[in-house]
This record gives C-alpha cells, sequence and structure tokens, in this order.
C-alpha cells in the first residue's frame, strides 16, 4: 500500500492562530449565453458565494462556498454565513483553521439534522474554512500548496463540463487552449451518449485521457446494462453512475462487471462517508470537493486517507475561481503517489468569476497549470469590479 505524502506537517500552530474581526459574504452572478446541462439540471447563469476573512491583526483571507443548486442556493448560503457562522467565529480566540473548523461542525451539527440541511450548512463552513486558510498562509508569507507540505506548484488539470450540444467542437476548443485532458457529460440516453462518445475521442485524439460523468443518472439495473456499451471508448474513468446514496453494495457489484475504473465523491459529507466509500472498494477515484465538504481543514484529513488507500484524489470542482484555487493548492500539496497522481477538473465553459479569480489558469500548457509563489492563495478579488463586471453582462 503506499505510503501517505511524506511532507505534510501540521503547521505550526503559532503561525496559524487567529481572532476573527470581520467575516463577510458577497453573492455574484454571471449571466451565461450557453446553459450548462447536466443530467438532473440545468444552470442558467453562473453563481458565486465569496467570503472575506479578517483577523484582529489585519490579515485577510477569501473563500468560497459552493452554491450552484438549486437556483437560489447561492443567497442561502450567503445567509447561513452570516447568521449562522459568523457569530460563532467573530471575536474568538482559534489556534488554527482546524480549531475553527471542528469548532463550527460541532456547534452545527444538530441544527443541520433539524433543519434538513446538512449540505448547505456544510457548504457555508467550507467556504470560511477556505478563508481562514489563506489568511493564515498571506499572513505567513508563503503559497497555500507549500504551507500545507506540497513541493511543487505544478498541477495537472483536466476539462470538464463538456456538454452534450457538439461536444467535439468543444473538446477541439479546449485543446487549443492548452488541455489535454477531457471529461463528457452523459446520462442523455444511451444512444446520444455513445454517439458523443464516438465525437469527443475523435476530437481530442486517439491517446489523450476521456472521462465520462453520468452525475448519478442510472439505477443499478441501467448502468448494468450501459456499462458494457461503453467500454470501447476506452475511458480513464466513469463518474458518478450510481446515485451518490445508492448503497455499497451496488457500487460493488457496478464494479465487479466493468473495467472502467468509477469515481465519486462530490456528494460525500464528512469524513466517516469518504472512509465508508474507501472501505467499500469501489472507487478507484475519489474526488471530494472542498467548497461542498471540509475546507482545506477537512479536506487534509479525507485526502490523505484517500493516497493511503492508493486511490486517485481528483479534485471535483464546478464553481468560481476562488474554490478552484483553493482546490489546486490541496492537490499540489497531496499529489498522490506513483501512478495515483490526481488532476484537478476546470470546468471548460466560459465563466469570468473562474478566470479573474483563478489567475493561474492563464499559465495553462499541455494539461498543467502552475500556481507560483505568491502568499495564500495568491489572489486577490476586487468585489466592486466583479460587480460590475457581472452587470455589465447582464446588460448585454
Amino acid at each position: 500500500m503506499p505510503s501517505v505524502h511524506p511532507a505534510n506537517p501540521s503547521p505550526a500552530e503559532s503561525s496559524v492562530a487567529f481572532n476573527l474581526a470581520r467575516l463577510q459574504v458577497h453573492v455574484l452572478r454571471w449571466p451565461v449565453d450557453t446553459p450548462v446541462q447536466t443530467s438532473f439540471g440545468t444552470m442558467l447563469d453562473r453563481p458565486a458565494v465569496l467570503v472575506r476573512a479578517e483577523s484582529r491583526d489585519g490579515a485577510v483571507g477569501w473563500g468560497e462556498s459552493w452554491c450552484n443548486f438549486p437556483g437560489c442556493g447561492a443567497e442561502h448560503r450567503a445567509r447561513l454565513i452570516d447568521s449562522v457562522i459568523a457569530p460563532l467565529l467573530l471575536q474568538r480566540d482559534f489556534d488554527s483553521p482546524e480549531a475553527a473548523f471542528d469548532r463550527l461542525s460541532a456547534a452545527t451539527a444538530v441544527l443541520a439534522i433539524q433543519s434538513g440541511e446538512p449540505g448547505p450548512i456544510a457548504q457555508a463552513i467550507a467556504g470560511v474554512d477556505i478563508a481562514l486558510w489563506d489568511l493564515v498562509a498571506r499572513r505567513a508569507g508563503q503559497p497555500l500548496w507549500r504551507m500545507l507540505g506540497g513541493h511543487t506548484s505544478l498541477v495537472p488539470v483536466y476539462a470538464s463540463g463538456i456538454n452534450p450540444q457538439q461536444p467535439a467542437g468543444m473538446v477541439l476548443q479546449l485543446r487549443a487552449a492548452g488541455h489535454r485532458r477531457f471529461k463528457l457529460k452523459i446520462g442523455f440516453g444511451v444512444e446520444r451518449d455513445l454517439a458523443n462518445l464516438t465525437a469527443v475521442r475523435a476530437a481530442a485524439g486517439d491517446a489523450a485521457p476521456v472521462m465520462a460523468d453520468a452525475n448519478q443518472a442510472w439505477t443499478l439495473e441501467q448502468a448494468l446494462a450501459t456499462v458494457p456499451r461503453l467500454q470501447p471508448h476506452r475511458l480513464v474513468w466513469l463518474e458518478e453512475p450510481l446515485r451518490a446514496d445508492a448503497g455499497a453494495a451496488a457500487w460493488r457489484e457496478l464494479a465487479r462487471v466493468t473495467p472502467i475504473a468509477l469515481a465519486a465523491g462530490e456528494n460525500l459529507i464528512g469524513q466517516v462517508a469518504f472512509e465508508d466509500a474507501l472501505a467499500a472498494g469501489a472507487l478507484s477515484v475519489v474526488q471530494p470537493d472542498i467548497a461542498k465538504w471540509g475546507g482545506i481543514s477537512g479536506g487534509r484529513r479525507v485526502v490523505e486517507r484517500i493516497v493511503a488507500a492508493g486511490r486517485w484524489f481528483c479534485p471535483h470542482f464546478l464553481g468560481a475561481g476562488i474554490g478552484q484555487t483553493a482546490s489546486a493548492h490541496l492537490l499540489a500539496a497531496y499529489p498522490g503517489v506513483g501512478e495515483h497522481t490526481g488532476w484537478l477538473e476546470i470546468d471548460g465553459n466560459p465563466n469570468p468569476l473562474r478566470t479573474v479569480l483563478a489567475p493561474a489558469l492563464d499559465t495553462l500548457h499541455e494539461g498543467h497549470i502552475e500556481l507560483g509563489e505568491l502568499p495564500g492563495l495568491g489572489v486577490q478579488p476586487s468585489i466592486p469590479e466583479l460587480q460590475a463586471l457581472c452587470a455589465a453582462a447582464g446588460r448585454g
């Protein structure tokens, strides 16, 4: 069994302690010309929930909470941060972001059950946690990937969000931009999926890694009937062919009959859920989304288990640039072992809230990006400029 990445010590407590003076949250929406389609729903705009944390000594950090669904989700997550999370954090001493994460998780555990909202509350905590890690890394003058124990800022990436309409044209555009790995959305009917996979393979090239994401579209019976027809397309992995709550037996049965690696994890909440998924043995690729659950604090604990179990850690992300950049820093700190070195997901659809806030994407070349040496996440958002950008796009 591969060993855990050897250089990921806990940062010194003296450098990561903080006391927050302010916690601010901003909601942004970018209007899109082409909606982003999944098998379960369509995104009609690109929302973002950005979190700004400021400590009493003047240090600042930025985070992002997942908010893609439902359509009103961004405003809801923002209100949770303002009304539930901020009162638990402000004007209190914490030894580290991990201590704050544990405090927030424990203090909201019963509320999450009572309200029936474990997901939204976890997303609110995750965005705050990312901001706290950015804050302490900036204050220490270190890029976050190095503070977490990483040795390189070079990150392998793949392009996702390839829609069922004219996917070959999108792949050609992404190749021209520097991508070398591609993931198609499927779950729109078997014949249409197969035709799209053929088109994507032709556009990507015979040697290019190609993956497919069904977004929980199938029952076990449907998956068992469909997966053999996917095998000629030589997929690197098949993502969420079953519902995330389908149960370990169903996932094991599907894994038993297909040579295609199975991938999931974006819809798991909590360390126990990831431990159970690893123990079930069906997943070859594990994809936590640190803006949905865990942030950096919970994420790094889970990633250590993923790597120790010999699975690929390939962080899921489909949002704006702060979460994208944080996911890249975590992957750079825990790249994996040997053949299990992971890839970072980058949405291939236009979204200025991603590109403006993730400057490392400008370095994309031959399927890799370079995070560089700027402290923290290396991103300094201007909310007024982003608001003006969104407003101008809406008027267009």
